[in-house]
């Protein structure tokens, strides 16, 4: 006759006890670690410095900044405090509306971005007249001792 429990429940058998546990068990994480630290370093730590690059974006927003909210809105911000979550947005001649400072989703033209990158020229400016000023002392110095 046939044992209808056998159909249904597996005999187990008994396993022979290993004598590296401790080993075994550290060999059989290294996968989920490596798997861990390589997302870690493709997908986490690009989203965390891109994050921290948006961050410092929205602080140096600055009045006269052109952007673009959440919802499609072009505007220019008009007026900007820097401890409050809002800044006044002109969207059209003499129409303003009261935007909150995480909705802005793209920096069109910003005026920081611009004095930043004039403040590089002109401090590059400088670097080459002190180079070429050090260079003609060093040619005056060398003809003066050539005499």
């Amino acid at each position: 006759m046939i044992n209808f429990m056998d159909l249904f429940i597996t005999p187990a058998y008994a396993q022979s006890a290993g004598g590296g546990g401790g080993t075994a068990t550290i060999m059989s994480l290294l996968p989920f670690i490596g798997i861990f630290l390589v997302f870690y370093f493709i997908v986490i730590m690009p989203q965390q410095k891109k994050a921290k690059q948006v961050r410092e974006k929205m602080k140096a927003l600055r009045r006269g900044d052109k952007i673009v909210t959440a919802g499609g809105i072009v505007g220019k911000i008009v007026r900007n405090q820097e401890d409050s979550d809002q800044m006044e947005v002109e969207i059209a001649s003499n129409v303003r509306v009261m935007v909150v400072r995480s909705t802005v989703t793209t920096i069109l033209e910003s005026k920081a971005q611009t004095e930043n990158i004039q403040s590089k020229i002109k401090n590059q400016g400088k670097k080459e007249a002190k180079e070429n000023k050090a260079v003609t002392l060093d040619k005056a110095h060398e003809t003066v001792k050539a005499e």
